[in-house]
């Protein structure tokens, strides 16, 4: 496309000197500086999608800026992501790809994520499965993640796995009571984990994954750590099967 420009406006295109050079309106004179914006006016209204492919491709730079980002705090902060030491490992423990979860037991969109990871694990069978406590939502929230902690703490992982998937189920207010029958019907101590709940080893584990999360710039759940990938909200199954093939192919 061949764009005709007035002679002032070409007087005022040949200020540009260099490819890279932005045009100094300043070195214009008044009659240069008019015809020159007068001339992008005219453009840009013969050619409103102009504006439209420029907005585009900033988003593009934006969120290809914001993917490296993500890639650099995840490589930095490998062994707090993938070998914390405290967090739940599930899945298959020698799987040849790790997916990391932050969650929280009233997130919706975390419920909703369930069904959508066990179908991954299961269908796959060579993934690595870390949930992260990291409740955001209140105070429920964070009796939730207690009560899980403590009881993988206390009672082992297979316990808490049993706990993980109950909260997530779980309706209404919490309170001692329902906990206790919680743990009871899954032939749990009650007593101890409920006494666990508000000891330092438990605060320890979430102030840790909380200050994890605030590094990695996580605000809400659920994020998952995929290899060396950051996926930020709510992903289907199909699209984090076709993520994990991403990754291996490309090992």
């Amino acid at each position: 496309m061949m764009i005709r420009f007035a002679a002032p406006a070409l007087t005022a295109l040949a200020l540009l000197a260099g490819p890279a050079q932005a045009v100094d309106l300043s070195q214009m004179t008044d009659s240069e500086r008019s015809a020159f914006r007068a001339e992008v006016r005219a453009f840009l209204m013969e050619n409103p999608e102009v504006i439209l492919e420029a907005v585009q491709q900033l988003e593009q730079r934006q969120a290809e800026a914001e993917a490296q980002a993500d890639f650099d705090l995840v490589k930095t902060n490998a062994e707090a992501i993938f070998n914390d030491g405290y967090s739940w490992v599930g899945g298959n423990p020698e799987g040849d790809i790790t997916l990391v979860e932050f969650m929280d037991y009233r997130c919706g969109y975390c419920r909703k994520a369930v069904p959508e990871v066990e179908s991954l694990l299961k269908s796959d069978g060579n993934i690595r499965f870390i949930v992260k406590e990291f409740p955001i939502l209140g105070e429920a929230s964070t009796i939730s993640s207690r009560f899980a902690v403590a009881t993988k703490q206390v009672a082992g992982d297979a316990a808490y796995a049993q706990v993980h998937d109950a909260l997530l189920e779980l309706q209404g207010d919490l309170s001692d009571v329902v906990l206790g029958r919680l743990a009871e019907g899954l032939g749990l101590d009650a007593d101890a984990i409920l006494a666990r709940m508000d000891s330092d080893e438990v605060t320890e584990v979430l102030a840790k994954t909380r200050a994890l999360a605030q590094t990695l710039n996580i605000s809400g759940t659920p994020t998952f750590v995929l290899g060396d990938e950051m996926l930020r909200g709510y992903l289907p199954a199909d699209q984090l099967e076709m993520i994990v093939a991403e990754k291996r192919a490309a090992d």
